[in-house]
């Protein structure tokens, strides 16, 4: 009977490698006659089957350059070493290195801190001092936490991404911009502070046309967490461009809060039609806050310069009652899901040169104390934000940062449904692998964590806290073994008596 079986199974599996490889076979002489007879790629018509796996490799490349062949600071967009601070932040693990710094000091641009022989002691430190926005509006508000979150619609991220950040900002004290797609239940669910911001369809707050409603407007400020509003003119990765959510991601929740029919691709247009100059521009900020009583600023990416003069002379023309209460500035180092290469690439300032010419601009023109700066792009580190400090901005925002707070792995997956970390995806089998509770705590470490390593380098400049971080506390790399302050470099802004060294 053993034997009886023994041959019926080995006859069994014979029969089932020759069927398999029949199929084989089978397949392989498909694809050879499919290979040969396409035109439209010739690697495939010149060497069929063979010819295919070089979009196998192309495909996997990515994944082993990052993951075995890359260095520690050489990966694009962001390096290993900056994710692994982050990681490592979020967690509440040891952030501390060994052995020596694999930072190369000597490139031009390279930045240092200058710190002082007598560095502040920890008992003369202090936290950083709340800053309050927009004052002469009905309802101000009061921020404590110089870094915060920065724009990411519901629907480019998903619901438990969002549950995630809404209950970690809670946690940490921060704030949370909605981006452009609405207030949903989840952003509320937290309680935290929020940032509604109006981008160029105005998702959430139009009306059947498009066009902005006041009654909806006032529907979303009635919600007490919504303490600012921002209207959005420009992103870094994009400026010119609107955003595009493809219809797959637009389920019935996402298009009711948008306000636009489900199933259907949400393109934004590329501008606000309503606005075509710094006027209009003034007039729509205007228009929020006196609707809502609550601090309105813009977001843009500068390109130009000598716009910002163009600006401060409207404002300077109708009475600084007329100016923003705040300006986001973005740079061309930021990120989205989904950007055209040309774009991503080549268009706008980066945050180097453009943050201090906002801040100077203001100053110049006496609207620094007026108008507060909140600037974003690519500062997910310490050293980073205290940069953005240093040369005068009043807040820092951090989108890709906090996407690697909730576990994001740079997986390059965001412009489609496919993120393996369920940040930037609506598959629920996907998604499940992010719980929100766990990443909530993950978020709050980031915040404080940053939070506390710029008090450590401020204190090493002998600043008493962050926000007494001046541009003469930073030098930047001008020339081989030369560097010089960035007061030198940008000048200090006018206007401003600035901080001692020792930050008293």
């Amino acid at each position: 009977m053993v034997t009886e079986f023994l041959i019926n199974f080995i006859t069994l599996t014979a029969g089932l490698f020759v069927f398999a490889v029949g199929l084989g076979l089978l397949v392989l002489l498909v694809l050879y006659v499919v290979d040969v007879t396409q035109t439209r790629h010739a690697i495939r018509r010149n060497y069929p089957i063979i010819g295919r796996l070089r979009y196998v490799f192309e495909h996997l490349g990515a994944f082993f350059r990052q993951y075995f062949f890359a260095m520690e600071r050489e990966e694009l967009p962001f390096n290993r070493e900056q994710r692994s601070w982050v990681y490592r932040a979020a967690k509440n693990v040891d952030t501390t290195v060994p052995f020596g710094s694999t930072r190369d000091l000597r490139p031009m641009g390279s930045l240092l801190f200058a710190n002082t022989t007598f560095p502040t002691l920890d008992a003369e430190a202090r936290p950083a001092a709340p800053v309050v926005i927009g004052p002469d509006t009905a309802h101000p508000f009061t921020a404590t936490s110089f870094f915060n979150i920065s724009a990411m619609s519901y629907g480019a991220i998903s619901k438990p991404a969002v549950q995630a950040l809404s209950n970690g900002a809670k946690k940490a004290g921060c704030w949370l911009n909605t981006g452009e797609g609405g207030l949903s239940q989840w952003h509320l669910e937290g309680g935290a502070d929020l940032v509604f911001q109006i981008g160029t369809a105005k998702y959430g707050v139009r009306d059947g046309n498009g066009r902005l409603d006041d009654d909806k407007l006032r529907a979303v400020a009635r919600h007490d967490t919504v303490r600012m509003f921002e209207i959005k003119l420009s992103q870094g990765a994009k400026p010119g461009k609107g955003g595009i959510l493809p219809g797959a991601k637009v389920s019935d929740e996402i298009a009711g809060i948008r306000g636009i029919p489900a199933g259907q691709d949400s393109i934004s247009p590329n501008r606000h039609p309503d606005i075509d100059d710094a006027g209009k521009l003034l007039d729509l900020v205007g228009r929020v806050r006196a609707v809502t009583g609550k601090p309105t600023g813009f977001k843009l990416v500068l390109g130009d310069p000598a716009w910002l003069d163009t600006l401060m002379a409207e404002i300077g023309r109708r009475g600084v009652a007329h100016a923003p209460d705040f300006i986001t500035l973005d740079s061309a180092d930021g990120g989205t899901g989904a950007a055209p290469m040309s774009l991503i690439d080549y268009v706008g300032l980066p945050i180097q040169e453009s943050l201090p010419l906002l801040v100077d601009a203001l100053a110049d023109h006496g609207l620094r104390d007026r108008v507060k700066v909140v600037v974003s792009g690519k500062l997910i580190n310490p050293a980073e934000v205290a940069w953005a400090l240093c040369v005068g901005a009043d807040f820092i925002n951090s989108a890709r940062g906090f996407m690697f707070a909730l576990g994001c792995i740079q997986a390059m997956q965001c412009n489609r449904n496919t993120c393996p970390t369920g940040v930037t995806t609506h598959d629920p089998r996907l998604q499940k692998g992010l719980d929100p509770a766990d990443k909530a705590a993950r978020v709050a470490h980031y915040v404080k964590s940053v939070s506390k390593e710029v008090g450590i380098i401020a204190h090493s400049c002998g600043a008493a806290e962050p926000r007494h971080l001046r541009r003469e506390h930073c030098r930047i790399v001008v020339a081989p073994g030369r560097s010089q302050g960035l007061d030198a470099v940008y000048g200090p802004p006018a206007g401003t008596a600035g901080v001692s060294l020792s930050g008293k």
